[in-house]
């Protein structure tokens, strides 16, 4: 009972922070499309085989952990330096910009591995790793809701797929109210989505923990151990990165608050962009259901018709994106580590044409860069569905 009303009393103080939030119920949706359904069991047959034949795990090899010590060594290996050396108001500037990129890239190659249990066979160690998600201002917990249940699910769903809600004042559905200021929402994207990061480290997650729902995830309550972990992951994340600053280097607080918040311009502008290439573009569709929830098509059918790669040919994006250039194979096989996608994703190319399925992909990021201001640009002036239904 004690555990029940601290944690009642903890959600309504996050919430009177809030004022304004409403969070509609939100209806069932299955999958219930018959056609095309025997895409997915083909597939995974084929890419099991990949691994069996070729005595692979599919787990981090060698270069995933490379990966692991580098990212964790630019981070800490960054700010350390910060605290112990005088430096030039310059280094400071760069170093937090080394932090705020390698934070991002640790979010997409690390913890975003770590949190699907791709990462390690070892469950726990998985969950060590996914915490470090906390070490760079996010929250673990309210990041596996948002992102494992909500968009893996239910991607590009208007009021289900949380994704499609991370800028509140964007309209990245063809099914949201159009209103004025969405008509400028091609020329404000980029620009606003350097801010990502700094909503998220000091809003997004008390917020997500103050809510009824996240997305189509029904949260009435969340455990108390998870409030502890998040209070006590902000605490540790400003102590790191504010507290100690401030305290140690020799600069002028203006110049340690400046390079903080370009740290996080530089942060949130690479974590946002990688996420909304793989499914804000021209080619994806937008599906609703049907008046008792259903959605015609197989999920993994969904799925092809809701998300694009880009820049598969590049190692370098490759590498410092966690592979999420390669979102149709994450998709299917959230399960797999990144570091295995250049290799499957000939299978699942090939076997998406043997059903008749489509496979978006840009060849460039600058395409698929083009491509996401084109379309954010027609949901700022047009109403109406961007593409028709995916076909049943």
């Amino acid at each position: 009972m004690v555990v029940e009303k601290s944690t009642h009393a903890l959600r309504r103080i996050c919430s009177s922070c809030f004022i304004g939030i409403h969070v509609s119920m939100v209806q069932k949706i299955k999958f219930t499309g018959k056609d095309k359904a025997e895409f997915y069991p083909v597939l995974k047959r084929r890419v099991d085989a990949y691994f069996k034949d070729n005595g692979i795990s599919t787990h981090a090899n060698g270069v995933m952990r490379f990966k692991i010590i580098l990212y964790v060594t630019m981070i800490f290996g960054s700010l350390i330096t910060l605290l112990v050396f005088p430096l030039p108001v310059w280094a400071v500037y760069l170093l937090f910009i080394n932090i705020g990129l390698f934070s991002a890239f640790s979010g997409l190659g690390i913890c975003h591995d770590a949190s699907h249990g791709s990462l390690f066979a070892s469950s726990k160690w998985n969950t060590v790793f996914a915490w470090l998600f906390n070490l760079v201002g996010a929250n673990d917990y309210t990041w596996s809701i948002m992102h494992n249940k909500a968009h893996h699910t239910y991607t590009n769903i208007e009021g289900a797929d949380e994704d499609l809600e991370s800028a509140p004042f964007m309209r990245m559905s063809p099914h949201k109210p159009l209103k004025p200021i969405h008509r400028w929402q091609h020329i404000l994207a980029l620009p606003a989505y350097g801010l990502a990061t700094l909503s998220w480290v000091f809003v997004k997650d008390y917020k997500k923990m103050s809510q009824d729902h996240i997305g189509s995830i029904a949260t009435p309550s969340h455990p108390r151990k998870q409030w502890i972990r998040l209070f006590v992951g902000k605490a540790l994340y400003y102590s790191l990165f504010i507290a100690l600053p401030f305290i140690f280097i020799q600069a002028p607080w203006y110049h340690i608050l400046a390079a903080f918040l370009v740290s996080h311009y530089f942060e949130g502008f690479t974590l946002a962009i990688v996420f909304m290439l793989a499914h804000v573009v021209e080619e994806t569709h937008f599906p609703i259901p049907d008046d008792v929830g259903n959605i015609e098509s197989a999920w993994a059918v969904h799925q092809m018709y809701t998300t694009a790669n880009f820049a598969i040919e590049s190692k370098i994006v490759c590498f410092f994106c966690g592979g999420l250039n390669f979102q149709v194979e994450h998709h299917l096989f959230p399960l797999i580590n990144h570091v295995h996608f250049p290799a499957i994703s000939k299978i699942t190319r090939e076997t998406a044409h043997e059903f008749g399925i489509p496979y978006f992909a840009h060849p460039t990021m600058l395409g698929a860069v083009k491509s996401h201001l084109r379309i954010l640009k027609r949901f700022g002036h047009e109403k109406g569905e961007a593409h028709p239904p995916v076909p049943a």
